[in-house]
Parts: structure tokens; sequence; C-alpha cells
């Protein structure tokens, strides 16, 4: 890809991570608010807005902090960059770009809200079949399309063994965003989608450990799975 057409793709991830963050907001207050300090400040930036909303007497309440549009739009630059150098004129690289776009929406109300939205999840699902349909139609190559199935089967049946197990804190929506993100994955190939199955649960440990070392987190402290399983996603996707 020429530096020139790598530019364009980066700004077009700058615009789309400048908008996130107004989008976000749209998710968080009708939400389910969280008690108070439930989420560690380190996970709030300077830039983040709080949104108070109406809580139960006697306990403290918001909707979260969303970061700032200049968090947003380095996000959206790197994402897409990253994916126009590591696929470069593959045709699943529109794709794989407008699930950025979504999945920058959803990183930013999980962390806010501990949530991740059901109109978003299915909106990156419709994307994923619909786009990855399309190639696959264009260019004929309906096995990749199954591999894309096997992918988002693989990737939901893992996670709800995950979610089953005794005083797991994984919630059915990080179940259905693993669903998804498994149809890309599938795609990809199958070091791609083993990748994706483990790289967000590493990240998400080192995390943790690092939060717990230094003290801004309990052990019953809970964390947003959704940031970490789309970023493992994406560097899966890079390493295709």
């Amino acid at each position: 890809m020429s530096t020139g057409l790598l530019a364009c793709v980066a700004l077009l991830g700058a615009l789309a991570g400048l908008a996130a963050p107004r989008v976000a907001r749209h998710f968080t207050a009708p939400l389910a608010p969280r008690v108070a300090g439930t989420v560690p400040d380190v996970l709030r930036d300077a830039g983040s807005t709080p949104r108070v909303v109406e809580a139960a007497p006697g306990a403290e309440r918001v909707a979260g902090a969303v970061p700032s549009a200049g968090w947003g739009a380095a996000a959206g630059a790197l994402a897409f960059a990253g994916l126009a150098v590591a696929l470069g004129a593959d045709p699943v690289l529109p794709v794989l770009l407008v699930l950025a776009a979504v999945g920058l929406v959803l990183a930013l109300v999980d962390l806010a809200c501990l949530r991740l939205p059901d109109p978003l999840v299915g909106a990156a699902a419709l994307v994923a079949a619909v786009g990855l349909t399309g190639v696959a139609a264009a260019a004929g190559s309906p096995g990749r399309l199954l591999g894309a199935v096997a992918g988002a089967a693989l990737c939901f049946a893992c996670h709800v063994v995950l979610a089953l197990l005794p005083g797991s804190r994984l919630g059915f929506g990080d179940v259905k965003l693993a669903a998804v993100l498994g149809l890309p994955l599938g795609w990809l190939g199958g070091s791609s989608l083993a990748l994706g199955l483990l790289l967000p649960h590493l990240l998400h440990g080192v995390l943790v450990l690092g939060l717990l070392v230094a003290g801004r987190v309990r052990r019953d402290t809970p964390l947003p799975l959704g940031p970490a399983l789309l970023t493992g996603v994406w560097l899966a996707a890079l390493a295709a």
C-alpha cells in the first residue's frame, strides 16, 4: 500500500475515533449504572467526561467516563493504519475497518459502563456477516466463509465454557462479542483464530495483575473485558 493511501486510511481512522466518544455517550446513560468506584481511576483519563445518573438512595452512581475525542482519534488512526499495513490490498480490509470503527465505540462504552450494548454488538455482527459474505461471493471463496462461521462457533463455545466456570466474571455480552469477533478471525485462518482466542485473556490478565500490584484495584473489582477482546483480535489480525 502506498504511503498516500495509508495516510488516507489513518485519517479515516482518526475521524472514526473522533466520532466514537460522542456515539458512545448515547449508550452510556441509558444503561444500568454502576456504583461509583467499581472501575479504578487508572482507567479514566484526564480528558474524560463523567456522566452522573439517577441512583438508588444512599448509593452514588455514575454512568461512566468516556475518554476524550483526542484519545479516540489516536486509537482510531492506529487501528486503521495497522490493519492497512498488515492486510494491504486484501478485499477484506474495508470490512475489518468498519468493524474496527464499531469496536472503538464498544470499547469506550465498556470502559465507561461495564456493558456491551446489544445494538452495538448486533451492528458488528451485521457488518461482519454481510461484509464477509460479500467478499467471499466476489472472490469465489466460500471455504473462507465456512472458516469464518467455524471461528465464530469456536469462540462462542470457548467463552461459554469460561463464563460457566465457578467464580467467572465473564458476562454474556463478552460471550456474544467474542462470537462476533470469531467471524473475522476464522476468515483470516487458524493461526489468527488461535491468537485471537489467547491474546485477549493474556492482555486482560497482565492488566489486572499490574493493577493489583499497584494497589489500584481489589480482587473483587469488576473490570471490562471488551477492550481486551477487541485489542487481542486487532493484534491477531496484524499477525495474519
